[in-house]
């Protein structure tokens, strides 16, 4: 007599949907997804100031070694020239007589740049704070390290433009990087990639 064995091929109910697997596309962005984004525009922004940085250490070591104090180097006639200003205050000879307090507002700029940068998304306002950055430590370098001491030093100043206040490449940089950001901020774009109008649709709609 034979028996009739079950096989093992019998007919197995088969369970699961490949279409219910959720796919990596589904999972939802969460803050660990959002880091290397994060970082990315916080190297970008650190690139830009080191560079920026580098670049106004060198023309003020260049122009302290070649232009003697109160020297006119024409560059475009009178229009354009090199000339050494020792600069107790701000960007373009501002606040002259608060060389401490200055200080102490680039080392907080400084510190506020790199705390925000690292949540930054948006490449354009990498830029802008990197040239911010970049421009606060050249000038902030010269405030701690230059004549007449810590706090009180003075900031090496060298291109005169027309009637425009002598300044330097941090000077530069300082104002083009706020003049970005403001433009970013008036047009609705966000630090985080975003822009206020669309961000403002999509919850409405």
């Amino acid at each position: 007599m034979s028996e009739d064995r079950p096989t093992d091929n019998a007919a197995v109910p088969e369970t699961g949907d490949d279409s219910a697997t959720p796919s990596a596309a589904a999972v939802p962005e969460t803050a660990e997804t959002a880091k290397p984004a994060g970082r990315g525009r916080l190297t970008t922004l650190l690139i830009i100031a080191v560079v920026l940085f580098g670049l106004d250490l060198l023309t003020k070591c260049l122009a302290v070694a070649f232009i003697d104090p109160g020297e006119s180097v024409p560059i475009v006639g009178d229009f354009a020239r090199f000339t050494l200003v020792r600069n107790p205050g701000a960007a373009f000879s501002m606040a002259t007589g608060m060389t401490w307090l200055l200080t102490l507002i680039a080392a907080a700029v400084v510190i506020g740049v790199i705390r925000i940068g690292r949540t930054l998304r948006s490449l354009w306002w990498a830029i802008g704070l990197g040239m911010v950055l970049g421009g606060a430590l050249g000038n902030l370098v010269d405030r701690l390290f230059r004549y007449p001491g810590p706090l009180q030093g003075h900031v090496v100043d060298f291109v005169a433009v027309g009637w425009w206040p002598v300044f330097n490449v941090a000077d530069s940089a300082i104002v083009c990087g706020a003049i970005l950001l403001v433009a970013l901020t008036v047009f609705g774009f966000e630090p985080d990639g975003t822009r206020s109008g669309r961000k403002h649709t999509e919850e409405t709609a």
